[in-house]
């Protein structure tokens, strides 16, 4: 069965969401328990968990999305307090301003929180979801970085490509089985993130705020596209013919990359 029989699913009732100690996670988890669910709030910053968990009637986890043994103790809980997960966000995500000399460490601390936490997710999860007769959905944040590139930061752009490659891949190989994966990719979002990431004065992310969303707006375009099953969900829909440029016209669409560089560069 292909996601697209699915059909309208009902609005999930039992909800996973990490790093949602603030930014879309916590919108997300705000909408969620605002629409009903019962909703387990996972990030590294425990007292940021907590609060956001109490906000809402929901159930703190706290925990390193980038530890496996973390992710399954997060799965484990949520499972046992919520009797099985309908949706699960893999939000948790890091960025850095950084190039080819950021140091290894840097380069595995954003690897480990940007990819492989969707994987960790996943190998918890999977055997428990796969071929139940009933669809189950993972929801993962990448960002229109995954689609597109972010100057400045080599370790995001490069980390997001990857989460995207990872979710396009658990897509095309378990949606017969009942997995339905969509990929979250928003431009630019008023998060602390948003400004962590002009850090190294590429002028990328000042560009990005401009047209900004409110993560409760985010949180608003993920409930409805939780409606259906389409892959891709974009908060900002120029990102659609952004990313359609870049197909049909890579040079062109790069140059232009390299245009705002160079403007970034001589500011």
């Amino acid at each position: 069965m292909s996601p697209s029989e699915f059909g309208v699913t009902a609005p999930p009732k039992r909800v996973v969401v990490t790093g949602a100690g603030g930014g879309i996670g916590a919108a997300l988890a705000r909408r969620f328990a605002a629409d009903g669910a019962r909703v387990v709030v996972n990030d590294l910053n425990a007292e940021a968990a907590h609060a956001v968990a109490g906000e809402i009637g929901g159930i703190a986890v706290p925990g390193d999305a980038a530890r496996e043994e973390d992710v399954q103790r997060l799965i484990d809980t949520a499972w046992t307090e919520l009797g099985g997960i309908d949706l699960f966000c893999s939000n948790a995500g890091v960025l850095s301003a950084g190039d080819e000399t950021t140091p290894d460490e840097q380069w595995q601390r954003d690897f480990g929180v940007n990819v492989m936490s969707h994987v960790y997710v996943t190998r918890a999860l999977l055997p428990r979801w796969l071929d139940t007769g009933e669809p189950k959905r993972l929801l993962l944040t990448v960002s229109a970085a995954g689609l597109l590139t972010l100057l400045g930061s080599a370790t995001y752009s490069v980390t997001k490509h990857a989460a995207l490659a990872y979710a396009e891949w658990l897509r095309a190989t378990y949606a017969h089985r009942g997995l339905i994966v969509q990929a979250l990719c928003p431009q630019g979002v008023r998060t602390d993130m948003l400004t962590r990431g002009d850090e190294g004065g590429s002028g990328a992310a000042s560009l990005l705020a401009e047209g900004a969303l409110d993560p409760s707006a985010v949180a608003d375009v993920v409930a409805g596209a939780l409606a259906g099953t389409g892959f891709l969900i974009l908060p900002h829909p120029e990102v659609e013919g952004y990313y359609r440029l870049r197909a049909d016209d890579p040079d062109r669409w790069l140059g232009g990359m390299n245009k705002l560089q160079r403007g970034f560069e001589t500011k």
